[in-house]
């Protein structure tokens, strides 16, 4: 699913992030590899449920990558949901759930027949639904609903959440979605701060409950470092510069 790690489909894949390592490139990147990946029998379908950016920034991003989500709108292979167009930030703390609006509507995208299409369902970025004033029962609630509805597809789930900082205390809703995640993935700062021929460092955690497999996981220590560019991100390991994996 995502270069370099090699991750197989139908999982959900918790990416965490800071103001300081953004990790935006990390779910447009998985977009694209996974609508220009290899063709199959199987037909490929992208489903983006998004809070802080629009459909513009996620058609020019694709457009450098020449994928272009205009047509693959018209042909049904992606689909965008606006979370505020559907949802508004409840007054008080409500026992309805109050996101439902959009879980149907990534029900509807999927459709009858989304055990037979590999489907990846992005959805960014948490943080925000809270910062307005979104519950952690509420976010916690449609994510948990969202993962049965993506596993029953065999859909894979990728959820970012933005991070105050790396070495925060965790709080109650990154405990939550953690518990929920088949992968934990951190995009990190650099230790040292800021460098020109490094933009940050990413680590990939199995999730609890998640059984030993054979992807390759990366402590904070060993942590793979990466630099972003127009094409995406190129990755090598610590002190090997411009290596590439």
């Amino acid at each position: 699913m995502f270069s370099p790690f090699e991750l197989p489909s139908g999982l959900v894949l918790f990416v965490t992030d800071t103001l300081a390592s953004p990790a935006g490139w990390v779910l447009h990147r998985g977009l694209i590899d996974h609508l220009k990946g290899v063709k199959s029998d199987t037909q490929k379908k992208a489903i983006v449920l998004s809070v802080s950016e629009d459909l513009a920034r996620w058609k020019a991003i694709a457009a450098k990558s020449n994928l272009h989500l205009d047509q693959k709108a018209a042909s049904g292979a992606f689909v965008f949901i606006d979370v505020l167009a559907r949802v508004h930030p409840p007054d008080t703390d409500s026992p309805l759930p109050v996101l439902r609006p959009v879980l149907d509507a990534v029900v509807s995208a999927l459709g009858p027949d989304a055990d037979r299409t590999d489907t990846l369902v992005i959805v960014d970025d948490l943080a925000t639904l809270d910062w307005l004033g979104f519950s952690v029962l509420d976010i916690t609630r449609f994510c948990r609903a969202l993962a049965a509805t993506c596993r029953k597809a065999n859909a894979t789930l990728l959820i970012r959440q933005h991070l105050l900082a790396p070495d925060a205390a965790p709080d109650e809703l990154f405990r939550a979605l953690n518990q929920l995640c088949t992968y934990h993935m951190e995009v990190l700062p650099l230790a040292s701060g800021r460098s020109g021929a490094v933009s940050g460092q990413v680590a990939l955690h199995l999730g609890p409950g998640t059984p030993k497999s054979g992807v390759r996981l990366l402590s904070r220590s060993v942590a793979l470092q990466y630099k972003l560019s127009d094409g995406g991100a190129v990755f090598f390991e610590r002190g090997t510069g411009a290596g590439v994996l």
